[in-house]
């Protein structure tokens, strides 16, 4: 037997070990089946509405004096750290309308998917405000991301630039292609999610997401401000997916695709 045939403990392990980063990452192959767009269209509706859920009602039941804002602020990361671990491998978790319209400007991403992720997200998201509104009844504007006492709209619209950017940035730099997969990507995402709400709650609200203001905003039947909630985080996302350029190339090819490894260098032959 030559040296460098493998045995049949060392096949088994290999086999096991691509099973476990399959379980974790994905399958590209399943990702990119067209025949599995049902399935994809359904995790991303599942997971907004689970998002909106969060942080939608944590945003009611903080204006009802019931919880703290830090929990109302650090609740969504938590539960988008969740939501990437379980099913960011079947759609890959994007959860949000800029996020798949910067996946796509970036080539990682079929243009003919996004318009069925955005509606996938806004009917998740307008699912959650309703869930809410048959749980506590028409109050505290559903939890509407609403401009906070004090600051105008303005103010609001460059807080959501800013954060947005920054939010695009990192799951651009932690995303394997147009997925939101592994460990990294949760920990990345979901704690950035938490970082930007404890400090920037109080100016904007922390939306990020025209999803996530979509809903509360079409079930109370308050348009407050909604504007800023789409052109700031609009705004946000395109100045992101320019920095990925600076940073990474134009995106599209095996280098960009491994980003959420860290690998940005081609490996050798």
């Amino acid at each position: 037997m030559g040296s460098s045939e493998q045995s049949p403990v060392e096949i088994h392990d290999y086999a096991r070990a691509r099973r476990l980063l399959a379980l974790e990452f994905g399958s590209r192959a399943e990702f990119d089946d067209p025949a599995l767009q049902y399935r994809r269209l359904f995790s991303e509706t599942l997971g907004t509405f689970m998002l909106v859920l969060v942080a939608a009602g944590g945003g009611l039941l903080h204006a009802k004096g019931q919880i703290s804002l830090a929990a109302a602020v650090v609740a969504p990361g938590l539960m988008v750290m969740a939501i990437i671990l379980f099913m960011g491998a079947v759609s890959g978790a994007q959860l949000n309308p800029v996020v798949s319209l910067a996946f796509a400007l970036r080539r990682d991403f079929p243009w003919q998917r996004v318009p069925g992720y955005v509606l996938s997200q806004l009917v998740g998201a307008t699912l959650a405000c309703l869930f809410l509104l048959a749980v506590f009844g028409n109050v505290e504007h559903l939890g509407a991301t609403l401009p906070g006492p004090g600051y105008h709209d303005w103010q609001a619209l460059l807080m959501e630039i800013a954060l947005t950017g920054t939010l695009v940035s990192v799951i651009l730099g932690t995303a394997s292609g147009a997925q939101n997969v592994g460990a990294i990507g949760a920990l990345g995402v979901g704690g950035y999610i938490a970082l930007a709400g404890l400090w920037s709650a109080p100016v904007s609200g922390t939306s990020m997401n025209p999803a996530r203001s979509f809903g509360p905003a079409l079930v109370s039947g308050d348009w407050t401000a909604y504007w800023v909630y789409v052109l700031g985080p609009l705004v946000g996302a395109l100045i992101a997916v320019g920095c990925a350029w600076i940073l990474r190339g134009r995106g599209g090819d095996p280098i960009s695709m491994a980003a959420g490894s860290g690998a940005l260098t081609e490996k050798a032959p």
